[in-house]
C-alpha cells in the first residue's frame, strides 16, 4: 500500500517508519515541508503534532494539532483515503475513568487540541475510514530529542548513566501510569489497516506501574542513587496521578476482525 506518515521525524514516527518501510510505499511529511501529492495514497497515518504538555503557545498548538488535522481529515474524506490519527489519554484529565465514552476533562492546551479534533471527527463523518487512537504513556527507542517530555524510562536511564543519580518526584510510589512500549502502538496501527470500521480506541497495557518502580527498574540496569525532589509549581494540580487503559473496546474490535 501507499501510506502517508506525518511526523516521521518524531519519536513514534521514527518507529512507525521503521516498521512499515519494508512492506509499504511510504510518503513522509513533517510540519513546514511542502504537502505531498496524495494521489493513489490508501492510508494516512497522522502522527505529527506538538506533543509537549507544557507548551503555552495555544495558537501554535491549535494551528498544528487541530487546524492541520482538520485539513487532512477533509482531504481524506473528499478523496476516499483512509485516515488514522494519534490522540492521547491526556483527554481524560485527572479523573479515574479511562473508558472511551467517559467524559473528557483536558487540563492543558495539548490535551484540549487532541480532544477538540476527536470532537470534530465525531461531528463530521467521513466517506472513508477514520480511526483514532488514544495513546497512554508511550516509551521506547528514539526519545532522545524529547528532553523533559521523554518518558521516565528514558529520562531515568540517561540520568543514571550521566550523573549517577535518578531524580524523581516526592511521592512517586503513588504516581501510577499505564506505560506502553512504542512497538505495541505501532503494531496496533498495523493491525487496524485490516479493520473495516471507524472509531476511537485506547492504546495501553491496562496495567499501571509507579514511577518509583520504573526508577528501581532503571537502577537495576544502570545503577544510580534515587534522588527525590519536590514537584515543580507548574505541574501542581495538573499532574495525572493514575492512568489505566480500559482495553475492553479495542480487544473486542481485534477479536471481531481477527487481527
Amino acid at each position: 500500500m501507499k501510506i502517508l506518515v506525518t511526523g516521521y521525524k518524531g519519536f513514534i514516527g521514527q518507529n512507525m517508519v521503521k516498521a512499515l518501510k519494508d512492506e509499504h510505499d511510504l510518503i513522509l511529511f513533517e510540519w513546514g515541508e511542502l504537502i505531498p501529492d496524495l494521489r493513489e495514497v490508501q492510508w494516512v497515518v497522522h502522527l505529527g503534532a506538538i506533543s509537549s504538555t507544557t507548551e503555552t503557545d495555544v495558537e501554535k498548538i491549535l494551528t498544528q494539532n487541530l487546524d492541520f488535522s482538520i485539513f487532512l481529515h477533509k482531504h481524506c474524506s473528499e478523496h476516499g483515503i483512509n485516515f488514522q490519527y494519534s490522540s492521547s489519554a491526556s483527554v481524560y484529565g485527572l479523573g479515574d475513568q479511562f473508558v472511551e465514552d467517559a467524559k473528557p476533562s483536558p487540563v492543558n492546551a495539548y490535551a484540549w487540541s487532541k480532544y477538540l479534533f476527536e470532537r470534530y471527527v465525531t461531528h463530521n463523518p467521513s466517506s472513508s475510514l477514520v480511526q483514532g487512537f488514544r495513546y497512554f504513556n508511550v516509551y521506547g527507542p528514539h526519545e532522545d530529542h524529547k528532553g523533559n517530555q521523554a518518558s521516565p524510562f528514558h529520562q531515568f536511564a540517561e540520568q543514571a548513566k550521566s550523573t549517577g543519580k535518578i531524580k524523581l518526584f516526592e511521592g512517586s510510589e503513588s504516581y501510577l501510569r499505564d506505560f506502553v512500549h512504542v512497538d505495541h502502538v505501532v503494531n496496533t496501527h498495523k493491525k487496524f489497516f485490516n479493520v473495516g470500521e471507524s472509531g476511537l480506541w485506547n492504546v495501553g497495557t491496562g496495567s499501571p506501574m509507579s514511577f518509583l518502580d520504573v526508577a528501581k527498574h532503571t537502577q537495576s540496569l544502570y545503577g544510580g542513587e534515587l534522588d527525590f525532589i519536590p514537584m515543580p509549581d507548574q505541574l501542581v494540580g495538573k499532574y495525572q496521578s493514575y492512568t489505566k487503559s480500559d482495553n475492553t473496546k479495542i480487544n473486542e474490535c481485534i477479536r471481531k476482525w481477527n487481527v
